[in-house]
């Protein structure tokens, strides 16, 4: 059980480095159905996973001048007061509603992004607010924030999806950058995986105070995303753009389905 374990948290190591999700949307489910967890454990565990994935890739694309801390800390904001009004929100509604609405967004974004076949914002030519550095190409790309105010606002979606959900909100604020804000996908990633990390250890905080991690799980859930991340983070070099959406698309498609099914009481 605890290599089981190891080896579906590298893999949510991966996917968390790669996409900027976290890996929360593996961890759930099989902490919840392959280890018989309760929600709120699965959750406490999955953010300590998700802590540890962000706390490698965020250093290694800061240093690498991939991702936007400026723009990491002010999307933020949003994302805080989100997971604030998600708390008193799914007080108020039941579960499956938000559910269902969370998976049409993420199934609309899916479709945007596989429509878009490949093309991607930025210019490597011209004056531009931001700039980062493709790693495989080693191309330096520049690019324009638009819609910061709508931006925001879409964050505060994100945290609320994430605070009702306990999985990280990646899933919504990757294709939010990236379609509507103009911010490259690989950038819009690597700033993803910094922001999370920042929701993350303040929700594994609350969890440890409150006495509600599992130890015994967190250790290796911890271990596994630490290596995924590792190998994540050096796998982004050889994805090109057109790769990353597709390969995306497919994740939110997953994470859209997962929802659905939780909404109708199947998992």
């Amino acid at each position: 059980m605890i290599v089981l374990l190891l080896a579906i948290s590298i893999g949510a190591g991966i996917l968390g480095a790669l996409f900027g999700i976290g890996g929360g949307i593996i961890f759930i489910p099989v902490l919840t159905i392959g280890f018989g967890l309760s929600a709120t454990e699965a959750a406490a565990v999955s953010l300590v996973g998700i802590v540890a994935t962000s706390a490698g890739s965020s250093a290694y694309y800061a240093e690498k001048k991939v991702a936007n801390i400026r723009l990491g800390l002010f999307l933020e904001i949003g994302t805080t007061i989100g997971a604030i009004v998600g708390a008193l929100v799914a007080v108020l509604i039941a579960d499956w509603i938000l559910m269902v609405i969370f998976s049409v967004f993420l199934l609309i974004n899916a479709y945007r992004m596989v429509r878009s076949k490949g093309r991607d914002v930025g210019s490597p030519e011209g004056e531009h607010e931001f700039w980062y550095t493709d790693l495989k190409t080693g191309e330096r790309i520049g690019y324009d924030v638009q819609h910061k105010l709508g931006g925001t606002l879409a964050c505060v979606a994100a945290g609320a999806y994430s605070s009702m959900t306990g999985v990280g909100g990646g899933v919504i604020k990757v294709p939010v950058m990236n379609a509507y804000m103009g911010v490259p996908l690989k950038a819009a990633t690597a700033t993803s995986s910094y922001m999370i990390g920042i929701t993350a250890f303040s929700g594994a905080i609350v969890y440890f105070l409150d006495g509600q991690i599992l130890f015994e799980y967190a250790v290796y859930v911890a271990i596994g995303a630490y290596i995924g991340m590792f190998l994540g983070t050096r796998l982004s070099k050889r994805f090109d753009t057109s790769a990353m959406k597709k390969y995306f698309a497919i994740v939110l498609v997953f994470s859209a389905v997962s929802m659905l099914l939780e909404a109708g009481g199947v998992l």
